[in-house]
Order: structure tokens, then sequence, then C-alpha cells
């Protein structure tokens, strides 16, 4: 029996979803949707999607430019009884995709957990690196607590509970994915003002160190200004003024050390 025979998808509450998500999904944290669906098996609930409105706005104006900031939804939770059809994961995805109305979808997998995106990339999901480089506070005590849950910056939690009781960690970086919800035109044009670089699929299980450039990302060269000292870093408006720094003493102390 193959999956459309097996299993059928129908909308839920978002009470429902979440507290399966929060029972169920490998975080045991769940998210506010804007769309719950749910894979059944007959009538046992055995899926569970969410789709929410990403938490950063700089994200939503950052895969393609502000003007499309309100087109985009995240991929936020997937939860597959562990027994399902081996492909019962793209089948749950592909088909509630079509029942979003936006048309960007952004999606993320977590490499420390083993996890690299295999199921967006069975469903054509485009990948677009690793996640920005963040840190995030940590406060003792509550090392658990996600950090978008204090509502304060580092300074004011340091204030709050104490500097020796707040730090910053690295945020672990995550493999980003990509879809296009849309028409084949309607595509062409989003992806001719998608923001991010396209790379090949990660085919491997690595955990990406906090600087490691994504796999296939070609250094950029560096830019040299002409106007710029190389000795003391100064920057000139103008050749005039770059010519009168290299006669400054203070320029020229610098090359004498």
């Amino acid at each position: 029996m193959n999956v459309k025979e097996k299993y059928t998808i129908r909308e839920i509450n978002q009470k429902e979803a979440m507290e399966i998500i929060l029972e169920k999904h490998y975080l045991h944290r769940a998210r506010p949707s804007s769309y719950s669906f749910g894979l059944f098996e007959g009538e046992e609930l055995i899926g569970v999607i969410l789709y929410s409105v990403p938490a950063s706005p700089s994200l939503c104006m950052g895969i393609c430019g502000k003007e499309e900031r309100n087109n985009v939804m995240e991929l936020a939770r997937l939860w597959i009884k562990d027994d399902s059809l081996p492909n019962a994961e793209s089948f749950l995805i592909a088909n509630t995709m079509k029942k979003v109305k936006e048309d960007i979808i952004v999606s993320y997998s977590e490499p420390q957990h083993k996890h690299r995106g295999v199921v967006y990339q069975a469903t054509n999901f485009i990948y677009c690196g690793l996640s920005a480089k963040r840190t995030d506070p940590k406060i003792k005590g509550m090392e658990n607590k996600h950090p978008r849950g204090f509502e304060k910056n580092t300074k004011a939690l340091k204030e709050e509970f104490g500097d020796e009781n707040v730090k910053t960690v690295r945020r672990s970086r995550k493999h980003r994915y990509v879809y296009f919800n849309c028409s084949k035109g309607k595509r062409k044009y989003l992806i001719s003002k998608l923001k991010y670089e396209v790379f090949p699929y990660p085919k491997t299980n690595y955990i990406p160190t906090y600087n490691q450039k994504t796999p296939g990302q070609a250094e950029k060269p560096k830019v040299v200004n002409p106007l710029q000292c190389d000795v003391c870093k100064f920057i000139s408006k103008d050749k005039e003024q770059f010519e009168w720094h290299l006669n400054r003493r203070y320029h020229l102390e610098q090359v004498d050390r």
C-alpha cells in the first residue's frame, strides 16, 4: 500500500497540534502556527506539520527583499510517527504547502541533531547555506529557556539578573532551505529577487563550527582601497589628502617602528 492509499491529510486545530509537538517533537517546544495539518492513518493521528510566521522580521525581509516580507511562511515543526512509510514526511510537506497562501516558505534543519534536510531535498527546496552567526543570552538556572522568551537584550538582562549570572553563547548554525510556493512564472520572478546564495545540497551529516563557511562557498576576494594607508590604516577622501598623510610625522613614526 502506498502513501496515497494509506494516509490522509486534514487540517487540525492549533491547540491539538501544539500538544502533539510538545510531547513528540525532539525539541519539545511548540510554535504558534498559522496553518496546522495532521497526517492520519484511518482515524489515528500519526504526523503533524506547523507553518508559522517567522519570528524574525529581518528574516522575512532578507529572503527576497522588504516588499516580500509579508509573503513568507516558515515550516516550523514537523513530526511523523517512527513506523510510518519512508516517504510519509515528503508526502505531508508536498500536500500541505499547496494549502499555504504565502509564496515563500523557509525551513531549517539542525546539524547538531544529525539533520541535514533530506526531506527538504526530496521536496525540491532550494538550499541557501548555513544560517547567520548569532549569539544568545543564557541566564543561570534558566539555561533551557528560549532567548525569545526573555524579551530583553543582553545588557538589560545583566542589569536585572546580575552580570555574573548572564552569559552569551554562540547559537548553533542550521541548514537553511527555501521553497517558492507559486506558479512557474512567479517562481522565476522570486528567484531573481532571492538575496541568499544557492548551494548544492549537503550530502553528509556534519556539525558546522561557528565560523565555518557553507561547503562550496568561495572565498570573497579582499577589496583593496587605494586611498587607505597599509601602515596605519588611515583612509583618505582623495589623492591629495593621501599624499599629505604620507608625509605626516605620525605616519613616518609608524614606518620607522
